[in-house]
């Protein structure tokens, strides 16, 4: 009976390193947030493994597991290119420029829609990449650009079809408390950062349904992890999130797949000129109520801007974690539903989604004192000792 065991032990072992070797395999070719995942299930295979009071059923689950993996990774392998057409929007800088490049390098079809076709980013494009690369014009707040855009893109891409669309272009609006936020920008955020995503999204997908692709949503963690100063930007990329989440389900019957990207902080060029932050705070001031003005002070609102280089300060100015993960998700087989690039943007969801909310709250307040150090800035009425609001 020992003899009959130990070979039997000795064959799930040898099951076992094999299936590991081809788990490995597999893995070393992942890229982006595969490799996370796999992590996860590797670390609950081993759990099981030494809670295993026998060493030969937990063999037998742990070669059963490792063949799971292999089959999970299986459906990651990605398609070839086979110059797949795609559009992306947000072109002229940050993360919509370089997803542009990279992507025209790994022999994919790229139309970069951009704000300016004359500004500098499209010309880096037409100057750098290959003639598979078209610049677009296409503010996506322009109904009739968009259509112009869909008619050159049917036109190029004929009978081939356009494999996925990357909403990628967006605006950070004016970081400041959502009481000092004037409409005009809450507008704009949900402008840019919701219906012109929605609008583009609409106008392309009889393209995406025809070649069963993908739909690609660049959101934020900022859509679903409460964030000061980013009232307007947040609840944007909140609405964009739910829409991908909405879309995912319509769509599926038509086999197009949809991904929604929530990226950490990467530095890009969403926060702006110098000029443009001249304005933005004109504009505040302008509109701000007497008694609203009276109760925050003049300085408190002019230190606004220091939240932007504060932030800045703590990105990350790699943005390939993000590039990876759209690749991933417009070349799997099956793609993911949800993508969180960046050094603890995962756990933060995870954090706010689960949690209680005093709990949140209390660690976001002390995170973002720690790291942006807004204990020395206050609104007027709340810095000024209480002695001197009598005495006045």
């Amino acid at each position: 009976m020992s003899t009959v065991f130990s070979e039997t032990a000795w064959l799930c072992l040898a099951v076992t390193a094999a299936l590991g070797g081809l788990v490995l395999y597999k893995f070393k070719k992942r890229p982006g947030q595969v490799g996370r995942t796999v992590f996860c299930l590797a670390g609950f295979c081993g759990g099981a493994y030494l809670l295993s009071l026998s060493l030969f059923w937990g063999l037998i689950l742990f070669s059963l597991s490792c063949f799971l993996v292999y089959v999970y990774l299986s459906g990651q392998e990605l398609l070839p290119v086979d110059q797949k057409a795609v559009l992306i929007t947000g072109g002229d800088s940050g993360i919509g420029h370089a997803l542009s490049k990279y992507l025209d390098e790994l022999g994919f079809t790229v139309f970069a829609g951009v704000l300016n076709e004359k500004g500098s980013g499209a010309e880096e494009l037409r100057r750098t990449c290959s003639t598979r690369l078209s610049v677009l014009q296409m503010d996506i707040t322009d109904p009739q650009q968009i259509k112009d855009a869909y008619s050159k893109v049917v036109q190029k891409v004929q009978n081939r079809g356009l494999w996925a669309v990357v909403n990628n272009a967006g605006i950070l609006g004016l970081p400041a408390d959502g009481e000092l936020i004037p409409m005009r920008e809450y507008k704009r955020c949900m402008a840019v950062n919701f219906f012109g995503a929605v609008e583009v999204t609409k106008a392309f997908l009889p393209l995406l349904r025809k070649s069963k692709g993908r739909l690609v949503n660049i959101s934020s963690m900022a859509g679903g992890v409460p964030m000061v100063k980013l009232a307007a930007y947040g609840s944007s990329k909140a609405a964009l999130t739910m829409f991908s989440a909405v879309m995912r389900q319509e769509l599926s019957k038509w086999g197009v797949k949809v991904s929604v990207i929530q990226p950490g902080g990467f530095r890009t060029n969403i926060v702006g000129s110098s000029e443009m932050w001249d304005k933005l705070e004109k504009d505040i001031l302008d509109h701000l109520t007497p008694d609203v003005l009276e109760d925050y002070g003049q300085d408190y609102i002019l230190e606004q801007r220091n939240f932007v280089s504060l932030t800045q300060k703590y990105a990350n100015p790699d943005v390939c974690p993000v590039l990876l993960d759209v690749r991933h998700a417009i070349s799997a087989k099956r793609p993911f539903a949800f993508y969180t690039p960046g050094s603890g943007t995962y756990l933060w969801l995870c954090f706010v989604s689960y949690c209680p909310t005093g709990i949140v709250d209390y660690f976001s307040k002390k995170m973002y004192r720690r790291k942006l150090c807004f204990e020395s800035s206050l609104p007027r009425a709340l810095s000024v000792p209480p002695w001197k609001k009598k005495a006045t």
